[in-house]
């Protein structure tokens, strides 16, 4: 019976030193898979259950090899045969941008796809979630994303943007839909919400479940670089200038895009496809610095939209509205949407976002507050405040 016992205890214990690993005092389960954002064929990135993400490359001549992921470096081991080895602590739900350290240098992982953020082409994790059947990919009808290339008189160069057209949009070519004007955040591009947002497959998914009317959504760069302050014949003016403060963002900051978009891209849009070039049938919306933009250019521009979505970007206060009247009169949808974890950290932008939306909703606008559970300021964030905002779009 003590040799039963025996066995019995020796397999428990083979097993648990199979489903978990000692990474110094904290506990890993080895339940890791490969990310789906990895390229084609390769095993690394990896990441468990846990939401931990685990890093593998080969470096065999690096003194050390670093996991940069949110904001946070994790030192990686070294094997005999070169292999550096390691993983983060428990990631949010959804997508991370991610970079490796070796010797200093920060690299992408070639074991990752590439994803434009924080200026640069860089790797890419996805951390399973709970709601990813938001953006699976389903057998259901699609839509199409396509490059639009074009040059921009404003600019004073080539310019691109993405255009989703809904499913049956090449086929039906008599019917006109609603265009929703969509921006990426700072330090990302006009393929942020196509690649890392997955819009596309949140639309097919919403539209064939019949949550969301069908329209347009157009997907543009609207960065813009900070003017510098005129020069003059003062030897410390780089000094002077460092120590005096500035408002940020800065008087004007949006005006270049909020131009290009509605004297360049909304007439190229409405020339090019079938939409419905009113105002009713025309939102903006944009997550961060997008938020912003939308803030910025839709306040004074009620006349052109008619549907706002602001996520992680800020929100109307009161005093916006009775700053610009006509925008109670014209607004049909105010969107505002923050990560739960977000909220109390400053991100704010002009006062409690929650309380702003309230007292305007009190004014007499339809608004709306979202909340995404248990992330902060990143992708799954705006993902779902996309999801929960076209379900609300051009429904009148």
């Amino acid at each position: 019976m003590r040799k039963q016992l025996i066995a019995v205890m020796v397999i428990l214990m083979t097993i648990s030193t199979v489903s978990i690993a000692q990474t110094g005092s904290t506990t890993v389960k080895e339940d890791f898979k490969p990310s789906p954002t990895n390229q084609n064929g390769r095993e690394y990135p990896m990441v468990n259950s846990e939401g931990r993400v685990r890093a593998k490359i080969f470096a065999p001549d690096a003194n050390y090899v670093q996991l940069d992921i949110g904001a946070v470096k994790y030192d990686l081991v070294k094997d005999e045969e070169g292999f550096w080895i390691g993983e983060s602590e428990p990631q949010d739900e959804g997508f991370h941008y991610y970079q490796l350290n070796i010797d200093g240098a920060s690299v992408p992982d070639p074991g990752s796809k590439f994803f434009y953020g924080a200026g640069r082409w860089g790797s890419g994790v996805e951390v399973p979630a709970y709601d990813s059947e938001k953006y699976a990919f389903k057998n259901v009808p699609h839509g199409t994303v396509s490059e639009h290339i074009y040059y921009s008189e404003i600019n004073e160069g080539m310019k691109r943007t993405f255009v989703y057209t809904p499913p049956g949009y090449e086929e039906n070519t008599s019917k006109r839909y609603p265009v929703l004007y969509l921006q990426h955040g700072g330090g990302e591009n006009e393929f942020g919400w196509s690649s890392q947002g997955k819009t596309n497959l949140i639309m097919d998914n919403l539209i064939a479940e019949g949550k969301a009317v069908p329209f347009i959504i157009v997907m543009s760069d609207g960065n813009w670089t900070m003017r510098r302050p005129p020069a003059n014949n003062n030897d410390n003016d780089d000094e002077e200038a460092e120590e005096r403060p500035r408002q940020w963002p800065p008087s004007g900051w949006a005006d270049g895009f909020k131009n290009m978009l509605i004297n360049e891209i909304i007439p190229m849009i409405d020339k090019k496809y079938r939409t419905i070039s009113d105002q009713d049938h025309r939102a903006m919306a944009g997550l961060s610095m997008g938020g912003m933009q939308t803030r910025a250019i839709t306040l004074p521009n009620s006349d052109v939209f008619s549907q706002v979505g602001m996520f992680s970007g800020g929100s109307i206060s009161p005093d916006d509205v009775e700053a610009n009247p006509e925008f109670k009169d014209n607004i049909d949808l105010l969107f505002i949407s923050y990560g739960s974890r977000e909220l109390g950290n400053g991100r704010g932008f002009g006062g409690d976002p929650k309380e702003n939306t309230e007292k305007v909703g009190e004014m007499g606008i339809n608004t709306h507050f979202y909340v995404s559970p248990e992330t902060a300021h990143e992708w799954q964030s705006w993902r779902r405040s996309l999801y929960e905002f076209a379900q609300l779009a051009f429904q009148k």
